[in-house]
């Protein structure tokens, strides 16, 4: 490949980006199918299941980077399917949190023994997995300063 310009490599790195994020939810959708689920439900669960206790709205918000609205949707639909159980914190109180129920506990204990994603990680070696992960970083802070958010 020839060297690219500046310009270029922003753009190619764009590029490669989305491909590789697009690629990498292919896999995973085709791996969660038979359990119904959606790689966003999956990271909820993953949250929920290693917090090892139930958690907020604004918790799942805040770690899966996605809004309380957004967040809020999915877990209807994952309460709907019984995957997850809501309680307030206090009666009457609009501080909500949720925990696994037993099938979700169940679906995760299964989808979190898949290998397909790290396999495919594991083309880095761990040196260059660390890299990544830092500059991988430095994209999502500058993104998000880009966005008006403020660091979580």
């Amino acid at each position: 490949m020839p060297e690219l310009t500046s310009k270029d490599s922003v753009s190619y790195s764009r590029h490669l980006l989305v491909e590789a994020r697009h690629l990498l939810l292919k896999v995973r959708q085709k791996e969660l199918k038979p359990y119904h689920i959606s790689p966003q439900q999956s990271n909820i669960l993953d949250f929920i299941y290693r917090g090892d206790r139930k958690a907020t709205l604004s918790e799942i918000a805040k770690y899966t980077g996605r809004g309380i609205n957004t967040v809020s949707q999915q877990l209807i639909r994952m309460e709907k399917d019984g995957l997850v159980k809501k309680e307030r914190e206090v009666p009457k109180s609009t501080l909500l949190s949720f925990e696994l129920t037993e099938k979700g506990s169940n679906i995760y204990k299964n989808i979190s023994t898949m290998e397909s994603i790290n396999t495919i990680m594991l083309v880095l070696n761990e040196e260059e997995r660390q890299r990544f992960i830092s500059m991988l970083k430095k994209i999502i802070d500058k993104a998000k300063q880009v966005n008006g958010q403020h660091e979580v």
